[in-house]
């Protein structure tokens, strides 16, 4: 954190965290721009004028988090864990007990729903679904492939919502993913495997990540039994990992399809 005594007001210090963030990366630019290129930089005001909407965004990004999304997530957990929900058939998790994993219905649901909502509005996944859509010539859908990373994700919270709750260990989960993943790619169209394994990445970005990792802290908070520590993280695993199945399965099913529309008998010829 900067030492300017601005950066001591609490308005300032969004500000002053994100232009400590950003100073770097825009050393980096200058410091090739003026020692390697030896160029004058294009356009210099539009560049300051940009690199200041930038600090104000990530500055305004960052206390959103903090004052919404990262407190919301919490509440969502806390209430869909607290006894009167769950019912007397948990009354022994009421207790300070191990948690009866059937019993919580509606934190499954709030996993998948809230995984599919987020993906499906992630910016950095609508930007690769249309270039996709484009260099492919149309023949990867853009809702399609939306569609099937966000039920990639959607399955993928909702699991590690159940291996919250069930306390079993993660990497049970991640070892086993990657295994079908492997055995997936071997059988996949081949033009399909590079943008699955991106669409696993594209997931984590600014939308999803918060209210996924508040949600996983809010769990292993409000369980009795869990460590916020060692079972709140490991979400954002499960939300990287099951939209590359989800798209290689997409790709495989629609595989199938063509190639059974163009067998003899069946294209109405």
């Amino acid at each position: 954190m900067s030492s300017d005594p601005l950066c001591a007001i609490d308005h300032w210090v969004p500000i002053c965290a994100t232009l400590d963030d950003v100073l770097p990366i825009v050393a980096v630019l200058l410091g090739f721009q003026v020692l390697v290129l030896r160029r004058p930089l294009a356009h210099p005001r539009r560049v300051l004028l940009g690199l200041g909407m930038v600090l104000l965004g990530l500055a305004f990004f960052i206390q959103g988090l903090e004052t919404a999304l990262f407190p919301l997530g919490r509440l969502m957990a806390a209430q869909l864990t607290a006894p009167e929900l769950l019912g007397a058939g948990d009354a022994a998790s009421a207790r300070g007990g191990a948690p009866d994993w059937d019993a919580y219905g509606w934190v499954y649901l709030f996993a998948f729903a809230i995984g599919f909502a987020t993906t499906i509005a992630e910016p950095s996944l609508i930007a690769v679904a249309i270039k996709a859509h484009q260099v492919s010539a149309g023949t990867i859908g853009t809702t399609g492939l939306r569609v099937a990373v966000a039920l990639g994700v959607a399955i993928g919270i909702t699991l590690g919502a159940f291996r919250i709750v069930s306390g079993t260990p993660l990497h049970w989960y991640i070892i086993a993913g990657y295994v079908a993943v492997l055995v997936q790619t071997a059988f996949a169209p081949k033009p399909i495997i590079a943008l699955a394994y991106d669409s696993g990445g594209v997931t984590t970005s600014t939308v999803t990540v918060p209210l996924v990792t508040a949600l996983g802290l809010g769990l292993s908070s409000n369980i009795p039994g869990r460590n916020p520590l060692l079972d709140g993280f490991g979400l954002i695993a499960f939300a990287s990992l099951f939209p590359i199945m989800t798209v290689l399965g997409y790709a495989q099913l629609t595989a199938l399809v063509a190639r059974r529309r163009r067998e003899p008998g069946r294209t109405g010829n």
